[in-house]
């Protein structure tokens, strides 16, 4: 319960961000940097990367073409990119949801994101850390590293939904749950997929594919 607190008092603070009197960054074209330690409100631009420096706070972090990084404790409300791809450093905090279409997604130790981790390309891995509305891809790779927690499910979408299939071949997600991982909710895929569970990992039902049971750190490469 007491997790639970802490945790919507940090969706409710950095909802409010934009609204506390903080500067708003807002480019066309470049990349934007907010160092060390700074809060700021929106942080957009439509062509450039976006980094949040070590314990930054911003509310919306958002870019059409480029990637959104943000350092060890960084904080955001929310994160959207296009073709980019985010990086959560270890301890980093997202309010709500973190969203591209062509990138990958990966959260390091730690970092937590209290919304829907999304994309339609790209591969997926979390290490340690904690995802609380779910995951959701099409054609992305998903591991979810030793000692990680999902919340809200895995949902792998049909590719002909979206008009993102990969010319010349027809690419069959890995989708691997490793040691110590829970993943409570649906597992739900809705095209082939190759998932591995490690046998000491913790899941909730799942409709679309079959399991292959695993021993050790991973399963065997494919």
């Amino acid at each position: 319960m007491k997790r639970m607190l802490t945790l919507l008092l940090l969706a409710l603070a950095l909802a409010g961000a934009a609204h506390a009197g903080e500067q708003n960054i807002d480019k066309v074209l470049g990349s934007i940097h907010v160092d060390a330690g700074q809060t700021m409100g929106d942080v957009t631009t439509v062509n450039g990367s976006i980094h949040l420096g070590a314990g930054a706070t911003a509310a919306k972090a958002e870019t059409v073409n480029g990637s959104i990084t943000l350092a060890d404790k960084a904080q955001a409300h929310s994160l959207e990119t296009v073709n980019g791809g985010v990086d959560l450093g270890a301890g980093a905090r997202v309010a709500t949801t973190v969203e591209t279409v062509n990138g990958r997604l990966a959260l390091a130790r730690g970092a937590e994101v209290l919304g829907k981790l999304s994309n339609v390309n790209g591969d997926i891995r979390l290490d340690a850390a904690h995802v609380g509305g779910g995951i959701e891809t099409v054609n992305g790779d998903i591991t979810i590293g030793a000692g990680s927690h999902v919340e809200g499910g895995l949902l792998v979408e049909e590719n002909d939904h979206h008009g993102w299939i990969r010319i010349g071949e027809e690419h069959k997600p890995r989708i691997v749950i490793g040691p110590g991982a829970v993943v409570q909710g649906t597992l739900e895929f809705r095209r082939p997929v190759e998932l591995y569970v490690s046998d000491r990992a913790t899941i909730g039902p799942v409709v679309g594919a079959t399991p292959v049971k695993f021993s050790g750190d991973a399963p065997p490469s494919g």
